[in-house]
């Protein structure tokens, strides 16, 4: 039986980080501390938790067994000091946000640092991902997010809108000429990113949506990846006005096939269905959704009409 409850935060923090150095970089707390109250930890359960090697750790099966109810206790520990804080009127514990790489570290670092200081009783753990994080496994409070929602589990607030464009350097243009029409993109270098690889891109909605083949020369894993390479002559990339709005107006990069919008993809808070939000991801929500609605103010020679 577990003697000190701390220790369920602990494991948590080694899960989702992934290693006893990044958790303790978490948790204010030294490599050798974290891995004494491990075993510690696990000597008192009378299991093993985690296989481990010099830089990583994975679960084992009674570590996967235990994982389950550990996010669940920590939600409820986390529920009661929400609670507790409420009556207080004030947000506090551990903010639990994923988001994009360049949405997390253009945008929401700034913000959420302004909003911390403001709530000082407020931690963060901030996850940078383009990869699509599951909330229920994961015990994130809050995923920011473009486009539509497809899981049933999950509730989403839209925060701003946002707009997607198409764009390339001036130099990749000069190179290899402006398309004029979407079937003259297939003679272009497109830039890709993401898991999956795509073939096409889709433009216009409703009845007049239709999809067009590209030439998906480069494919990334990450959306700042594609973007760099975008900057740097490499092809044609389908951003998110949020990414590359600077770069727009400063003619770093330009809009091509204006005549053609994509979908739109406005920006979304996502949370568990039916999970009572504390005040910390409440307020922080609400604290977002502002900041950002005066920073689309900006936008407007980006924006349609």
């Amino acid at each position: 039986m577990l003697k000190d409850i701390r220790d369920i935060a602990l494991f948590n923090a080694i899960v989702a980080c992934g290693s006893l150095s990044a958790a303790g970089r978490q948790l204010g707390l030294s490599l050798a501390v974290v891995s004494k109250r491990l075993t510690q930890m696990e000597q008192q359960l009378g299991v093993r938790l985690f296989h481990r090697t010099t830089r990583h750790v994975s679960l084992t099966d009674e570590g996967l067994v235990f994982t389950e109810h550990a996010l669940r206790l920590q939600q409820e520990l986390d529920s009661i000091e929400s609670a507790l804080s409420s009556r207080q009127g004030k947000a506090s514990g551990t903010l639990r946000i994923t988001s994009s790489h360049s949405m997390g570290q253009r945008w929401l670092s700034p913000i959420v640092t302004r909003f911390m200081q403001q709530h000082q009783s407020v931690k963060l753990h901030l996850h940078l991902s383009d990869r699509v994080i599951d909330l229920a496994a994961s015990g994130y409070d809050l995923a920011i997010r473009y486009g539509a929602l497809a899981d049933s589990r999950l509730v989403a607030r839209e925060l701003v809108p946002n707009q997607r464009v198409l764009c390339a350097s001036p130099a990749y243009l000069q190179q290899a000429g402006e398309p004029l029409s979407l079937e003259e993109l297939s003679a272009h270098s497109c830039i890709i990113s993401g898991d999956n690889p795509v073939t096409e891109w889709t433009f216009g909605a409703g009845e007049s949506q239709r999809s067009v083949q590209i030439n998906a020369r480069f494919h990334v894993n990450t959306g700042e990846a594609a973007h760099g390479l975008a900057l740097h002559g490499a092809g044609i990339v389908v951003k998110s006005v949020w990414d590359v709005a600077d770069d727009l107006k400063s003619g770093k990069l330009v809009q091509v096939l204006t005549d053609h919008p994509l979908p739109a993809a406005p920006l979304h808070a996502i949370w568990l269905n039916g999970k009572q939000q504390p005040p910390r991801v409440r307020l922080f929500v609400d604290y977002l959704r502002e900041a950002l609605a005066q920073q689309w103010q900006d936008f407007s020679l980006t924006r349609p009409d």
